[in-house]
């Protein structure tokens, strides 16, 4: 099919291997869109027939009426995604109940036929080698096993990437949580790093209030014992949301 679309994507070094010499790609994030954007934007572009708040208005009842019967254990399929419903974690013996401490309910979504056929009309322009090495790849909520979607406060985050250790004697190195509603910063507490390492960290959430968060690492870290004069910070390129106040 014909290129409709175009990304653009940085190499990093890939750290999964053992080879120095290959990389993997990582998009060059646009800004994050809500749904009144994208409402917006299927007027401004699209040509929709209806205007951009009652389109959004639609999409809120859809969303939750979709949520209400994946909730009732239906599975649903838009064409342009599926959604279905699953329990994790380990049942001891076949008559073991669901335990909310130990068992988790979640959804999982995957890219439908609509979806996958406007992919194949996407072009990658790759940008280069990125200058720097430094970046998160991927956040998993231990608790739930969640990749790049949930954080739990009170539990374990595994944050993966690189020269993502956190080291330095200024003030402001350390792991935070982004209230994207309000720009307010919460700091993990430096005692609740519990692995700081250059590919990955271990982190305990913060008690954080229900929201959506930007996860950003500040560290004064380069490797090979040497350290910048000034911290940099990476910033996750995907938001993270936080469902309850406080860890069940």
């Amino acid at each position: 099919m014909a290129v409709l679309h175009t990304i653009k994507a940085w190499l990093y070094e890939n750290l999964l291997t053992d080879d120095h010499n290959d990389y993997m790609a990582r998009v060059s994030a646009e800004r994050a869109l809500n749904v009144r954007d994208i409402c917006q934007s299927a007027v401004d572009r699209g040509g929709a027939d209806i205007n951009a708040a009652a389109m959004e208005h639609a999409v809120a009842l859809f969303h939750k009426e979709m949520a209400y019967r994946l909730c009732d254990g239906f599975s649903v399929n838009t064409g342009w995604y599926n959604a279905s419903t699953h329990i994790k974690g380990v049942f001891a013996s076949p008559t073991e109940a669901f335990d909310p401490a130990k068992h988790t309910v979640a959804v999982e979504f995957r890219q439908g036929a609509e979806l996958r056929k406007e992919l194949s009309m996407v072009g990658v322009d790759i940008l280069g080698k990125a200058e720097s090495s430094f970046f998160i790849a991927e956040v998993v909520d231990v608790r739930t096993g969640s990749v790049n979607d949930l954080a739990t406060p009170g539990r374990n985050a595994k944050i993966s990437g690189g020269k993502l250790k956190v080291e330095g004697d200024d003030p402001s190195c350390g792991v935070y949580f982004v209230n994207e509603a309000d720009g307010s910063r919460v700091k993990v507490d430096a005692a609740d790093i519990v692995e700081n390492l250059n590919a990955h960290l271990l982190i305990v959430v913060p008690a954080l209030a229900a929201g959506t968060y930007r996860l950003e690492v500040t560290t004064q870290f380069v490797g090979s014992g040497k350290s910048l004069k000034a911290p940099r910070t990476a910033a996750f390129d995907r938001l993270l949301t936080v469902a309850t106040p406080t860890a069940s």
